[in-house]
């Protein structure tokens, strides 16, 4: 493992740089240097700040040389997987079309990051193959995947290239990447993070699912992140008034969760369940009432969101109706780009809305809930990637739950084993505190 600069997570950097041990510029140079040494193998970083970076380190050191208040992530690097708008570099988000396409503004959550003081390094490589990037790789084992979509962004973080970054997830894409890269990772509950800047364009209505999140190798940066991306920005309708709550709060004594491994559809392997049975474990050490019980009609999520990926394309913009020439979305499962009827769409919706009542009733004696995030550890590249490898995940992108994810075990192969502990609405310091004991 790396030592030095690199190895510290992101609230000891603020700390080293607000009391003057290092500057900013040393912390900047020193992940600028390791992603030099990491990224040729990786194709983790796809678009990089050589020069821009190293500028705003020097110009955060002169301002705190100068007594200038000093935001909670001032001089921090960070770095933003190619679906989140930046305004200095461009957003291909993997389509040829769009390779130097530079946006306007940047995303509300990475002005947001900017605004508490921290830089930018560079944007990471999204999703799997596509036109424009290399394939990424993963960190412990290259001939294996480092999940999807937030790919790049779970590798850099792992190669100790980045000390925290920004990534989304709509059926699994920042938890699947996390359990393949042994990070730690959070899905805000659904309309806690705007997702004002975000490519493909999101909305309210048309994707309830779709949230913008951070990465990192510590849960307390986790937490400080969410504190600064949270929030109304009235350009997302879906963000609600509300401040994250604080997980140094919580009591884990009298907490009460649930615990289940098995999935319809799913094999998880003997390591994958000793590593959910040992999470809950520790939880249950720490003063948690962990109770064996799994959420009804799990079977449904699959597909519900088959469904939902069948539904007639969306508007690629948000202020004018342009949609998409094809005829429907790819299911990623192979099934054939039909789109569903007006009559299936409204099944669909009714379907999902009754998953959606059924989890809340399973969901209202519990604090939390403790499950694998996938079956398997990271796959070889060669292995499809289909609707199946998120069976673990998709319950929670339906229901629009905070879901953190962190390390748990290692596998035979020496690569990570996460598990997910998702918590009710709302209560995401709840699932950061439950995340931190097991990673303590």
């Amino acid at each position: 493992m790396p030592g030095g600069l690199v190895a510290e997570p992101a609230h000891r950097l603020a700390c080293l740089i607000r009391d003057r041990q290092v500057t900013a510029l040393d912390v900047v140079e020193a992940h600028l240097a390791q992603i030099e040494r990491v990224n040729p193998a990786l194709h983790a970083v796809v678009q990089l700040r050589a020069e821009g970076a190293p500028a705003d380190a020097r110009a955060a050191d002169a301002r705190l040389a100068r007594g200038e208040p000093a935001g909670p992530l001032h001089g921090v690097p960070f770095t933003v997987k190619d679906w989140i708008e930046t305004n200095d570099l461009p957003c291909a988000a993997g389509i040829e079309e769009r390779r130097n396409y530079i946006p306007a503004r940047d995303a509300t959550a990475v002005a947001r990051m900017r605004a508490a003081g921290a830089i930018l390094l560079g944007k990471t490589k999204p999703g799997n193959d596509d036109a424009v990037y290399p394939r990424a790789n993963n960190p412990h084992d290259p001939t294996r995947t480092p999940g999807g979509s937030s790919a790049g962004e779970a590798a850099i973080i792992a190669a100790f290239g980045s000390p925290l970054g920004l990534g989304s997830d709509s059926g699994g894409s920042l938890r699947w990447p996390a359990h393949c890269c042994g990070i730690a990772t959070l899905k805000p509950t659904f309309g806690l993070v705007p997702n004002t800047g975000h490519f493909p364009r999101t909305s309210p209505l048309s994707d309830p699912r779709t949230v913008i999140g951070p990465m990192a190798r510590s849960v307390a940066d986790l937490a400080i992140a969410l504190k600064v991306i949270a929030g109304v920005d009235y350009r997302d309708a879906s963000v609600v008034p509300l401040a994250p709550g604080d997980p140094s709060t919580v009591d884990l004594r009298g907490l009460r969760a649930a615990v289940y491994t098995e999935m319809p559809g799913a094999s998880p392997t003997v390591e994958t369940v000793a590593a959910t049975r040992a999470a809950a474990a520790i939880l249950a050490a720490a003063g948690v009432e962990v109770v064996d019980a799994t959420p009804p009609r799990l079977e449904e999520s699959l597909p519900i969101t088959i469904g939902y990926w069948r539904r007639p394309s969306s508007s690629a913009s948000l202020t004018e109706w342009l949609p998409s020439p094809e005829p429907g979305i790819a299911t990623g499962d192979g099934a054939p780009r039909q789109p569903l009827t007006a009559t299936g769409v409204a099944r669909n919706l009714f379907e999902w809305d009754r998953f959606r009542a059924s989890m809340l009733r399973f969901i209202e004696p519990f604090d939390a809930i403790i499950c694998p995030v996938a079956e398997t550890p990271a796959p070889p590249h060669e292995t499809p990637v289909n609707g199946a490898t998120y069976l673990y995940m998709l319950p929670y992108s339906l229901n629009g739950y905070p879901v953190a994810v962190v390390p748990a075990a290692t596998s035979p192969e020496g690569l990570p084993i996460g598990v997910q502990i998702v918590a009710k609405p709302w209560q995401d310091h709840l699932a950061l505190a439950l995340a931190a004991a097991i990673e303590r």
